[in-house]
């Protein structure tokens, strides 16, 4: 059997810029999706610590230490600049496999969205 388990998370992200005039996705600080495994194209899910909305779209990169979250398309619709919000990439496994994995957890600095 498989299940579903957190394979990636970045923890409290502040929202750099809302395109409605993009074609989907969010956009994140390559050195961000480095450290939290985040592959482009991946899918991503979105949750707003502002207004509550969750949301599912997929990462493409975005300039290096630029602390670039920007929500593009549809989803620009559900966030304000700076709102907060978790990204978080699940995984599929075996619960044998889950006794061992260990998900990239990433705290950036809440100020720029830059590693610490």
């Amino acid at each position: 059997m498989f299940v579903h388990v957190v394979k990636s998370k970045i923890h409290r992200v502040k929202v750099t810029g809302a395109d409605l005039n993009y074609i989907g996705s969010i956009t994140i600080d390559e050195d961000l999706m480095d450290a939290a495994n985040i592959v482009s194209g991946e899918k991503v899910q979105i949750v707003n610590n502002n207004n509550g909305e969750r949301l599912e779209t997929y990462a493409i990169p975005g300039p290096r230490n630029s602390g670039e979250i920007t929500l593009n398309g549809a989803a620009a619709r559900k966030v304000a600049v700076g709102d907060i919000l978790i990204l978080i990439t699940y995984g599929m496994m075996t619960i044998e496999e889950t006794k061992t994995f260990s998900p990239a957890i990433v705290f950036p600095d809440e100020s720029n969205n830059l590693l610490k």
